[in-house]
């Protein structure tokens, strides 16, 4: 099982990045995949999850508006479109997995936790 994240790298401030997350030795179908960001000194912390059985997606309101998840459930990879990147953005980017077809949905109240598998993470630097 491996999660691959891809498309970090630098940009200025108000730039955009998409990051990728491919998942291998799953079956992509039936997974709630999530981005989160470490920033350093930091905990790490949810930006967005989709569940791809039914397309549903929840994004943190500190990049709703910005950020854009999306996932074709026949297809890997998971996209996080960001768009008006600021410095505060800047952070390791980690995407997480695990599977979920129905009940409690736990990515708000268990956190990273939740999620069984896990990238290495790609790094976004945003610069002013």
């Amino acid at each position: 099982v491996q999660l691959v994240e891809s498309g970090g790298g630098s940009v200025q401030v108000g730039g955009s990045l998409r990051l990728s997350c491919t998942t291998r030795g799953l079956t992509f179908a039936d997974l709630a995949i999530a981005w989160y960001r470490q920033a350093p000194g930091e905990e790490r912390e949810g930006v967005c999850v989709i569940t791809n059985s039914d397309g549903s997606t929840i994004i943190d309101d500190s990049v709703k508006g910005w950020f854009t998840i999306v996932s074709d459930p026949a297809k890997n990879p998971v996209f996080l479109q960001m768009t008006s990147l600021k410095p505060e953005d800047t952070a390791v980017y980690y995407c997480g997995a695990t599977y979920y077809y129905s009940g409690a949905f736990e990515h708000e109240t268990s956190g990273p936790n939740w999620y069984r598998y896990w990238g290495q993470g790609t790094q976004v630097t945003v610069s002013s």
